[in-house]
């Protein structure tokens, strides 16, 4: 998993609430087990019409945010069915971080495992932040996690609170298997040991 530690890019303005897993990667994109090449379905149902053109107006294909790295977005973000390709989705368009004044659990979760930092913040700060997301390509956010910070282009510094445990192991980029395998030599004596005592599981 990649690590994050500080991010300097584009956010691109999603004012809605409640946006649901299907509505960030619908359920006929399901069938894959890759964690690739699911970007270009990500907000399907809003980026294309029936006939697989763009639609214009969404603003992922404006060409101010066609490589937003952050998204800024409302209430309730992630919400719906516990679907990992959501978050696997984002990862695959360019998205490292999503802002939102609140997150559905399982998505929040998820994110973590994957690489996606989730920053809650309150609502005023995140109206604050989505208004300098309109503004465009010129209007870079700063996301520390170091920190726990975002820094708006005017200076502004919105502070934000993380799990330690979560933000040890988005620095250091580890997931489940990464942290599984740190402890490779413990796993390994206790194998050689359970093999003595009970060489018919083996």
């Amino acid at each position: 998993m990649e690590k994050f530690v500080k991010l300097t890019g584009v956010a691109a303005p999603l004012p809605i609430k409640n946006v649901d897993t299907d509505m960030i990667i619908p359920k006929q994109f399901l069938k894959t087990i890759k964690r690739t090449g699911l970007g270009k379905h990500l907000f399907d149902e809003m980026r294309y019409t029936m006939r697989g053109e763009e639609v214009h107006d969404f603003v992922l294909n404006q060409p101010e945010y066609r490589n937003s790295c952050i998204l800024i977005s409302g209430e309730n973000f992630g919400c719906g069915s516990s679907r990992e390709h959501a978050p696997w989705a984002l990862l695959d368009f360019g998205i490292r971080c999503v802002i939102a004044p609140s997150f559905a659990d399982i998505f929040y979760n998820n994110c973590f495992k994957n690489g996606i930092l989730p920053v809650v913040l309150p609502k005023k700060d995140v109206e604050r932040l989505m208004h300098f997301a309109e503004i465009g390509k010129n209007s870079l956010l700063t996301v520390d996690l170091e920190q726990q910070n975002v820094t708006a282009p005017d200076g502004i510094v919105c502070n934000f609170d993380i799990d330690q445990f979560r933000k040890h192991c988005l620095i250091n980029g580890l997931d489940d298997i990464a942290m599984t395998l740190e402890k490779a030599d413990k796993i390994e004596v206790f194998e050689k040991k359970e093999k003595q005592i009970t060489p018919w599981l083996f």
